[in-house]
This record gives structure tokens, C-alpha cells and sequence, in this order.
């Protein structure tokens, strides 16, 4: 077995060269397995594409990638993953929270046959109110939207199979959700506690901003996950939902009318009704729209509406 790690660096000079120092000892632990990294400098402007090309020339199998500007996280973990080669492959920050020796556990616990093992940063060291309690809050709710349950969607020291996470594709800010999207497919999901460290050097580059983010992406992830090839089931259902409202509405405001004599223009309920059953008409069309789009990309890309797990013939 072949384990590919891929490391996004952005502005963390100061925590290299250790870095590369623990990984190398990590797996020089780990005889079961060859490895491979892949260091993707998203845009550094501190110095860390420079100090990479120090550190990197004493760790066999290294590979780096530098992008030309800052793309983001999601961004540089995509290249990575495109370049990696083994048939497995583990992701972890570079700012030295992650411990470089917990991937042998989470490697070991995937060759049970699970295609992603995430860890959990059960005693995280990082400040409550900025980090801790928005990153629970937003667990919590990832869990219950998705039916992916995990204690700690955030961590990036995760080890996936190889196969499906490539067949998965990332945009924005999706690389958290990843479990979520792999679960859609099908894919069997562990959880284990790791170490986390406090940071000795340098500053996250996440505060509370990202949570609003997070709550945005959460409903493109569910859209994508659950109604990707049947959008009308959202806005036929939304459309259905307020044409039932308009004509409720309707029907009162003529009860009112004949058998309370309160006249049509005294009553603003029947100007709302008026606009459910405009709006509800609007989302009947938006899903009919959708699903010609749909249709259209599949067509187009010839790429399948599933995944394949695996194949076996006899």
C-alpha cells in the first residue's frame, strides 16, 4: 500500500522544517506502507515556497506544487489530491496542530475497509468563543443537515481511499464537507481522536468569519448531495407548498367577502395570496429550468448521475 499526504501551506515558514522532521519519523514508523507527500504552496508571501525548496531536499518522494496566487485551502488540497498516487491518501495542515503520528492509526483503521477516516480533535487547543464553540455549533449542524455524523468536521488530519475521493470534486470552500460528499457516495466513514497541538508559530488564518461561510456551503452541499438530479422535488414542492397557501388564503378572504361582507379591497390577505401564487408559478418554472440544465451537464460531460464502488466479475 502506497499512503499520499497532502499538505496545503500557506504563510507558515516557521513550522516546515519540524514538520518535515515529524513526517519523516512518522512513517519511518509506519514499515507496512510507502509514502509519498505532496506540498501545495497556495500563494505564500512570507517566505514558504523558498524555505520548501530547503526542507524538502532531504525527504524522499516529496513532491511541491506552487500556485501562483492565494486560491484557498479547498483549492491547493484539489491539486494535491490530483497529483497524489497512492491508493490512499491522508491530508493534515501545515501548521503543526496536526501530529504527523496519528496518521499510522488512521491509515490502520481505514484498511478495515473504510474509504474515509476523519480525525477528532476531542482536547483542542485553540481559544473557546473564536474557535471552539462556532466550530462545534457548526459540527452540529453539518451532522444533523447532511446525516453525516462527526464530532469534528474541520479537522484536516483525515485519511481517505484514494478512488472516491478523486471522484469527488471541490469548489469554494467545499473541502470540510468532505466526508458529507463521499457519504452521498456511498462511502463507509470512521471517526478517531488525534492529538492536537497548541500553535507555536505564525496565526490561523480562520476566525469567526468562516462560520457564516460554513452555514452558506451547508446548503449547496445538501442541494448536491440529495437533490442533484431531481431539483424539481425542491421547487415543485416549494411551488406546490405556496399555491396550497395562496389558495387557503384565497378561499378566506371570499369567506369573508360573502358571509362577513368585508370587502375584497379591506382585506391585505388576498394581496398576499396574489403573491404566493406568483411566486409558487416562479419555482414551478426554476425546477423545470433545473432539471433541463441537469439533463443538459450530464449529457454534456458524459459523466454518470452515480458511483461505482467496485466491480467484480467471476
Amino acid at each position: 500500500m502506497k499512503i499520499s499526504v497532502v499538505i496545503p501551506v500557506y504563510n507558515e515558514k516557521e513550522n516546515l522544517k519540524e514538520l518535515v522532521t515529524e513526517l519523516a519519523a512518522a512513517f519511518a514508523g509506519l514499515e507496512a506502507a510507502a509514502w509519498e507527500s505532496v506540498w501545495v504552496d497556495d500563494g505564500s508571501s512570507d517566505g514558504s515556497y523558498e524555505e520548501l525548496l530547503a526542507v524538502l531536499k532531504g525527504l524522499p518522494g516529496a513532491r511541491l506544487i506552487r500556485f501562483a496566487r492565494n486560491f484557498g485551502q479547498t483549492a491547493a488540497l484539489s491539486a494535491g489530491i490530483a497529483a497524489a498516487s497512492g491508493e490512499y491518501i491522508a491530508t493534515m495542515d501545515a501548521d503543526l496542530q496536526n501530529d504527523p503520528a496519528d496518521i499510522g492509526a488512521l491509515f490502520k483503521k481505514a484498511l478495515e475497509g473504510y474509504d474515509v477516516v476523519s480525525g477528532w480533535r476531542k482536547d483542542r487547543r485553540d481559544p473557546f468563543f473564536s474557535r471552539r464553540l462556532p466550530s462545534a455549533a457548526a459540527n452540529y449542524l453539518i451532522s444533523k443537515v447532511t446525516g453525516v455524523a462527526l464530532h469534528d468536521y474541520g479537522c484536516t488530519l483525515k485519511v481517505y481511499k484514494a478512488a472516491p475521493l478523486k471522484a469527488a470534486e471541490l469548489y469554494g470552500e467545499m473541502h470540510r464537507f468532505l466526508p458529507a460528499l463521499l457519504g452521498y457516495m456511498g462511502a463507509r466513514i470512521a471517526e478517531l481522536e488525534v492529538n492536537h497541538r497548541p500553535r507555536k508559530s505564525g496565526r490561523s488564518k480562520y476566525g469567526l468569519a468562516r462560520t457564516f461561510k460554513v452555514a452558506l456551503d451547508l446548503f449547496t452541499v445538501k442541494f448536491m448531495g440529495d437533490f442533484i438530479t431531481k431539483p424539481i422535488y425542491v421547487f415543485g414542492g416549494l411551488s406546490i407548498g405556496l399555491l396550497c397557501a395562496s389558495a387557503v388564503m384565497a378561499a378566506f378572504t371570499l369567506y369573508k367577502k360573502f358571509f362577513e361582507h368585508v370587502f375584497v379591497k379591506d382585506q391585505p390577505l388576498f394581496l398576499v395570496a396574489i403573491f404566493f401564487a406568483l411566486v409558487g408559478v416562479q419555482f414551478a418554472f426554476m425546477g423545470l429550468l433545473a432539471e433541463i440544465l441537469v439533463r443538459t451537464y450530464y449529457r454534456s460531460t458524459r459523466k454518470p448521475a452515480y458511483h461505482i464502488k467496485e466491480t467484480k466479475e467471476f
